[in-house]
């Protein structure tokens, strides 16, 4: 299950990079919505992303399951997994959010998105704030489990592009809010 985990995570990471700047150029009023290429990208992504949730699920109640046998938590030692769990966690209740709040009315001639409050952009910054710690969290294990050394700062390189394009989603969002705000 690692190994299949290990080989459809940076395919939703990519995934997720061209929705996030597809996205992104819609919001900021760059480009029109309800392409279908891009549908198709997004769900792709998401059936992805609920293998990866239905993997993880199943890794932390075997690791519950250990630990309980055991009778030994070592909370302070598992700090680190726990809050990979609960960061994935917060992800999933966020990206629900996400598509309810995008969801694209296709019933007009062209596509139109819905209201978007400061309930909405406090909720998609939190989406951000939560993939940001999932992401920092979960990379170096990802790093192992696909066999790359960190030569040369790599890590370091990833985790700069991944704040940038994170950075651009919220400056997106913010965009986005402004101009519900000004129309």
């Amino acid at each position: 299950m690692r190994k299949i985990n290990s080989i459809i995570t940076p395919i939703i990471l990519l995934l997720f990079v061209i929705h996030m700047v597809w996205g992104g150029l819609i919001l900021a009023g760059m480009t029109e919505g309800g392409n279908p290429v891009m549908r198709v990208i997004t769900c792709a992504m998401a059936v992805l992303v609920a293998v990866h949730i239905v993997i993880g699920f199943k890794l932390s109640m075997d690791t519950a399951k250990a630990q309980k046998k055991s009778g030994v938590t070592y909370k302070r030692q598992n700090r680190l997994f726990w809050i990979r769990r609960d960061s994935g966690f917060a992800l999933v209740l966020f990206m629900l959010f996400h598509v309810l709040l995008f969801r694209v009315d296709m019933s007009g001639s062209s596509p139109t998105l819905p209201h978007f409050g400061i309930l909405a952009l406090a909720s998609q910054i939190l989406l951000v704030l939560s993939l940001v710690v999932h992401l920092l969290t979960n990379i170096r294990p990802l790093r192992v489990a696909l066999g790359i050394r960190d030569e040369g700062n790599l890590r370091t390189d990833i985790i700069m592009v991944l704040a940038t394009l994170l950075f651009l989603a919220g400056a997106a969002f913010v965009i986005y809010y402004i101009r519900w705000m000004i129309v």
